[in-house]
């Protein structure tokens, strides 16, 4: 797995995660997610274009993530996951609970619910 973030000028961080999200990689997304939630009205984007297989823990990722941004105020979207993955999230559950966006400029724009 790889995970790179952009910053943009209106503070919103676009995390972007590439290959199978899985035990063995879910620590590295939850570090990442960890130093960009740090900080007072966290936005962050989790670009999923590119993931190719996700577990539980890849899940649970999400969901913390989530958590600690609205529990401070922002908020964390996930965009642009293939039909796979999409289907995943709608399987367990986390479609109504987590924000998920067609694309990474679809969650960019989107303004706050």
């Amino acid at each position: 797995m790889h995970v790179s973030v952009i910053g943009n000028p209106d503070d919103t961080v676009v995390v972007t995660v590439r290959g199978n999200l899985d035990v063995d990689t879910a620590p590295v997304l939850r570090t990442t997610l960890d130093q960009v939630l740090d900080g007072p009205l966290p936005r962050v984007v989790v670009d999923l274009s590119g993931v190719e297989f996700c577990d539980s823990t890849g899940l649970s990722a999400f969901v913390v993530g989530h958590r600690r941004a609205a529990a401070l105020g922002g908020w964390l979207r996930l965009a642009a996951p293939g039909e796979w993955l999409h289907g995943l999230l709608r399987t367990v559950g986390l479609v109504p609970v987590l924000d998920v966006y067609s694309s990474v400029a679809d969650a960019l724009t989107e303004p706050p619910a």
